[in-house]
């Protein structure tokens, strides 16, 4: 369901990328086709230089649909940052592909902590993230980070997966195989 980023996957990508309501909620915005391989390029370099994590999103015949990211790492914390194709939207691939990747980054990849900065506007984003039963609402907990993001106006609300808290989510409904939890011990 996930792969790195590669090249070869931006086409299919920037086509999904560009559909007015998907455009919007990208954080790395590409104007044209070129800019999007320019900025999938440094998205690659930046995951050598351990700046991000980001991976392609796949259906279940291998064909790119989205990507899922953590940008600005720091201390072991990240801000996600997630998109899929409108064509794949309600298709039940959002939980997957999240858990599919705080899986790697919590048990592989040493992360504690992932930020989701979500616009207050983006009602689907809000609904995603909200069935998300590992997910803390952290307008209260995280009170300078949001007043931080939201300098420019109140439009975030921030919402943090803790490694202990889907930790415990995963144990309890089976996700988290033998090994994964002996790799915790």
């Amino acid at each position: 369901m996930l792969k790195k980023r590669e090249l070869q996957d931006s086409q299919a990508l920037y086509d999904l990328m560009v559909h007015p309501d998907v455009f919007p909620f990208v954080r790395q915005k590409a104007y044209s086709y070129e800019e999007f391989l320019f900025l999938t390029k440094q998205t690659i370099e930046a995951e050598e230089r351990g700046e991000l994590i980001s991976r392609t999103i796949l259906d279940e015949w291998g064909s790119p649909i989205g990507t899922i990211n953590l940008f600005d790492i720091q201390d072991n914390a990240g801000f996600l940052g997630t998109w899929l194709g409108k064509p794949f939207h309600g298709k039940g691939y959002n939980q997957p592909a999240k858990d599919a990747f705080f899986a790697e980054l919590f048990f592989e990849l040493g992360i504690e902590t992932i930020f989701m900065r979500v616009r207050k506007v983006n009602q689907r984003s809000m609904m995603a993230v909200q069935k998300l039963p590992y997910v803390t609402f952290a307008n209260e907990t995280r009170k300078s980070l949001l007043e931080e993001l939201n300098a420019n106006g109140d439009i975030y609300n921030i919402f943090e997966v803790s490694k202990d808290l889907y930790t415990f989510h995963t144990m309890r409904v089976g996700h988290i195989s033998e090994e994964e939890q002996l790799k915790e011990a």
